[in-house]
């Protein structure tokens, strides 16, 4: 059986067990991820190194297979059959080709669907400012703010900017102007896109990942200056991620910074994908808004007290990471000991419990 045509194979099974991932590699069975859990195919051999490598050449864009041997490494989106895309990484292991295909669920859902607290909505009509959603990788950011956008397209006449690598949602025009760039295809980089969105009378700014400085420092700009933006870190809660952007600025930029971060951010959302009783996930997450206390913690340097502000202030709106798992148990939809597992303090976990 030829290499691709296991591939489309793996990629079907994927889709039919309603799984969230595929890894392919050199000397091992392929492995699929569903609900959490990986699971290896055992119907399949091991492939070989050439059996990979043929693999990733039958779905890299032949344009950017120099990339790949330049770099070791390649992101892109991929459409499988009709209707399912996926986001494929190629990378190397121990000199062999190795794939991980990720599905990209095929339309962005509402709040209600995935989960989400509704609050979430008051972001969305925003008219400027600086969104993150946060947490470590798998976690489902991206499928949220695409959830976040795609309400935005729905209720209000904007020009959104995505600026992606690669491209995953791929949103209709509704309400909204939607142009969705790709790095490495329609952009060099996410700061060159940045920078080039203030000339093109973009209202909303989607970033799929903060990845440096400059396009850090572009996110920011282009909240203070009238524009919503929003994007992705890999940190772990509210408090993390202020001190991550912090820190990314030289000392003596750190200053203004907190000052234009105290004035510009809107929220931050922190959320982790649970093993639901019944199976699948369900997500937990933590909400910070920025009002006068947050701001003023930015400012002074004092973002160890966040989690206290976040903790004692769920009448507006804020929601704290412990006490979500703690209501997720009471509803029967994890365990306890999954709430132990995620857990940001035992003993505030403990005493929601």
């Amino acid at each position: 059986m030829s290499a691709e045509k296991n591939l489309n194979e793996l990629l079907d099974l994927v889709i039919s067990q309603a799984g969230s991932d595929l890894h392919i590699f050199a000397g091992g069975p392929p492995m699929i991820r569903v609900s959490g859990s990986l699971l290896a195919v055992s119907r399949y051999k091991a492939f070989d190194a050439a059996e990979t490598e043929e693999m990733l050449k039958s779905v890299v864009p032949t344009e950017r297979w120099g990339i790949f041997e330049r770099d070791q490494t390649i992101d892109f989106s991929y459409a499988h059959g009709q209707s399912d895309r996926f986001r494929v990484n190629g990378y190397r292991v121990q000199g062999a080709v190795a794939l991980a295909f990720r599905l990209i669920p095929r339309a962005a859902s509402t709040f209600a669907e995935l989960n989400l607290p509704s609050i979430l909505e008051v972001f969305t009509q925003r008219e400027q400012g600086f969104f993150l959603c946060v947490g470590p990788v798998g976690q489902g950011k991206s499928t949220t703010l695409a959830a976040m956008i795609n309400r935005i397209n729905d209720t209000r006449t904007e020009h959104i900017l995505t600026i992606e690598d690669p491209v995953e949602y791929l949103f209709t025009p509704k309400k909204s102007l939607i142009h969705q760039r790709e790095v490495h295809i329609d952009t060099p980089n996410f700061h060159t896109a940045l920078q080039s969105a203030f000339r093109e009378d973009v209202d909303v700014i989607m970033v799929g990942e903060m990845r440096d400085l400059e396009t850090i420092s572009a996110a920011v700009t282009a909240a203070e200056t009238g524009h919503l933006v929003f994007s992705t870190l890999h940190t772990n809660n509210a408090a993390q991620t202020i001190d991550r952007i912090i820190d990314m600025f030289p000392a003596e930029q750190q200053m203004q910074v907190r000052i234009q971060l105290a004035g510009s951010l809107a929220g931050i959302f922190s959320q982790r994908l649970i093993p639901r009783v019944s199976g699948g996930l369900v997500p937990a997450y933590e909400l910070l808004i920025n009002n006068n206390a947050v701001s003023t913690l930015i400012r002074d340097a004092r973002t160890h007290e966040i989690d206290t502000v976040v903790q004692t202030s769920s009448q507006e709106g804020m929601i704290d990471m412990d006490r979500s798992l703690a209501e997720l148990v009471r509803q029967g939809q994890i365990t306890v000991d999954s709430a132990y597992d995620y857990a940001m303090d035992i003993k505030t976990l403990e005493h929601y419990l």
